[in-house]
């Protein structure tokens, strides 16, 4: 499957998405995520109409890694308009993130932030320490994602699935994740492999960004390489989005 099936037919809106997010399917009853350019909310700090871009070169990216993270996400002239559609994943959000009570956190768990319930119970944001998360930690640093949520990450059988990449592929360092107990430890062979890989890229990957933002990928893989670490919260910018899970 390369795209819908000829044309896509709105089934429903996703209601608990920040933009318009539409359910729909093809010609083949095969279900999209449908973003229309239309349904974004204006940001501060992201061009007017580029989510949906973001969301495409996204994929685009785990694709050229061989990643298969990111469900199959393409740009189409859909009933609302263009935008991107991605195909559905059945699952639920991975449970390897959560919030643990300090007596929980065992070696396989890496904490994350401490933090008090409104009830004022103690409790630790952890993950687990767990490879395809560590896969994950790598991709958003790379794509300097600032929305990586325990409920973009959903389980698909044995294989973790990324969603809700639209605020992306900034120039400046937006690095927002749950991800970060890995944060100073030194690449894996395959890690570095990939960074070297997104440095070499010699065009983009994707229509409708940037050439600074392409660069801007580039730079954010050669630093990366050349640190020989995964990256750590720089501390200009908060390193967890709200809500976490």
């Amino acid at each position: 499957m390369t795209g819908p099936v000829g044309d896509l037919s709105l089934v429903g809106r996703l209601v608990d998405a920040s933009n318009g997010t539409f359910l729909g399917v093809d010609d083949d009853h095969n279900a999209w995520v449908y973003k229309p350019v239309a349904g974004e909310a204006p940001l501060w700090d992201f061009p007017a109409g580029t989510l949906s871009r973001r969301e495409v070169a996204a994929y685009e990216l785990s694709r050229h890694l061989g990643l298969g993270l990111v469900p199959l996400t393409v740009w189409v002239d859909g009933p609302l308009g263009e935008g991107s559609a991605q195909a559905w994943v059945e699952g639920e959000a991975t449970d390897l993130i959560d919030l643990i009570e300090p007596e929980a956190v065992t070696e396989q768990w890496l904490p994350i932030l401490a933090a008090t319930t409104e009830d004022d119970r103690p409790v630790v944001l952890a993950h687990r320490d767990d490879p395809r998360l560590r896969e994950v930690a790598l991709f958003d640093a790379l794509l300097n994602n600032s929305d990586r949520k325990a409920s973009h990450l959903i389980a698909d059988g044995e294989q973790l699935r990324g969603v809700d990449h639209g605020v992306s592929m900034h120039v400046d360092d937006k690095l927002r994740t749950v991800l970060w107990g890995w944060a100073g430890d030194p690449l894996t062979p395959e890690e570095a492999s990939r960074a070297a890989v997104v440095a070499s890229l010699e065009a983009p990957l994707a229509p409708g960004l940037t050439d600074e933002e392409w660069e801007a990928l580039r730079g954010r893989a050669s630093a990366i390489l050349a640190s020989g670490c995964l990256p750590e919260p720089s501390g200009r910018w908060p390193g967890i989005p709200w809500p976490p899970l």
